[in-house]
């Protein structure tokens, strides 16, 4: 009988080749920002491997060489400094870092999500007339919202792109933060409740891409995945009119109810849209009766409620205070709007 280790050994060994059926995604990736990723994580080892690799080797070269049963090694107790040595333990490390530092910062600036893509590829620029596929991103409990406002539609759980076309993604949260992230296209970045957050990207191969939540929120987060389908011009309208096919409206209400938590959601296509649907996410006023961050902050900029508009105020319904699990406490009040003698009605 083979020991147990042996065993273990042998059972290792044989379960390498399932290896082979895997996707290191993040190396061979199929967007070019992804693929500018890649490459700055590579030279970034490269440099510091540089170093690491070396040290390694002298250490090992050291302990063998001065080993105590090594006599023919020099023995030189008194031996303190070598200004050889020294500017090549310093001037290795420093170039190192400012090639580290010239390379992290122009990368910063050309890989900023916020900034508009400069080229669809490698020796490719986007076109002077290219206009990008806007996308709206919607992380919910625990599901993912697209919305394409150009093209009146949205899914669940489900997107798609053309090959070779700027995507500009404008992604926020409606309830905590979270982080929207298709390892294949782009780095990851974060959607927050009451904000909006920017992503430019493109898609250059097609195929099926996951993607994925990469900030826990919550006891579904495992299961807040979706597919990002990279297809071509054909392949998107038609994708878009199976959408358009199904014949569903996203309203506001439907919003609401579509909010709720839920786990491990299938796809969902809407027909479409409810106009500034996106932005009243983003400004928290979906519900009715309910003012908008952006009013509010108007309001502030103005000064602030003031006497004028110090009885113009309102409270949320029942039927929004009992979806908030506020039914029982005390109503809070909120400005609606503020009147003046001189501008009349400010929302």
């Amino acid at each position: 009988m083979p020991s147990f280790p042996r065993l273990r050994g042998l059972v290792l060994v044989t379960a390498l080749p399932l290896l082979a059926g895997c996707n290191a995604v993040l190396l061979s990736p199929s967007g070019d920002v992804a693929v500018q990723q890649r490459n700055l994580i590579l030279i970034s080892t490269g440099l510091m491997l540089l170093i690491i690799v070396p040290v390694i080797i002298l250490t090992l070269l050291f302990a063998w060489r001065y080993r105590a049963s090594n006599k023919a090694a020099r023995y030189d107790p008194e031996w303190n400094h070598s200004t050889v040595l020294e500017l090549l333990i310093w001037a290795a490390p420093l170039l190192i870092i400012i090639a580290l530092g010239a390379l992290t910062w122009v990368s910063t600036h050309q890989l900023d999500p916020y900034r508009p893509l400069a080229r669809l590829s490698e020796g490719r620029e986007v076109p002077p007339d290219a206009k990008p596929l806007v996308v709206e991103v919607v992380a919910l409990d625990w599901k993912w919202l697209f919305v394409y406002p150009e093209q009146g539609i949205a899914t669940v759980n489900e997107m798609a792109a053309p090959v070779d076309r700027p995507i500009q993604f404008k992604i926020t949260s409606s309830t905590v933060m979270n982080s929207f992230f298709i390892p294949a296209l782009a780095g990851q970045i974060y959607a927050m409740p009451g904000m909006q957050t920017t992503l430019h990207a493109v898609i250059n191969h097609p195929g099926e891409y996951e993607g994925l939540s990469a900030n826990y929120s919550g006891s579904g987060f495992s299961g807040m995945r979706f597919k990002f389908h990279g297809v071509d011009q054909q392949g998107f309208d038609k994708w878009v009119a199976d959408a358009r096919a199904s014949g569903a409206a996203l309203s506001r209400d439907t919003y609401l109810k579509l909010e709720q938590p839920s786990e491990r959601n299938p796809v969902q296509r809407y027909a479409s849209v409810a106009p500034g649907l996106f932005e009243a996410i983003v400004n928290r006023c979906v519900e009715p009766n309910r003012m908008c961050m952006r009013d509010a902050m108007a309001i502030d900029a103005q000064g602030g409620m003031g006497i004028p508009g110090a009885l113009n105020v309102t409270t949320l319904d029942p039927e929004t205070r009992q979806r908030l699990g506020l039914t029982g406490t005390p109503p809070r009040k909120y400005v609606g709007a503020m009147c003046t003698a001189t501008q009349g009605l400010v929302l």
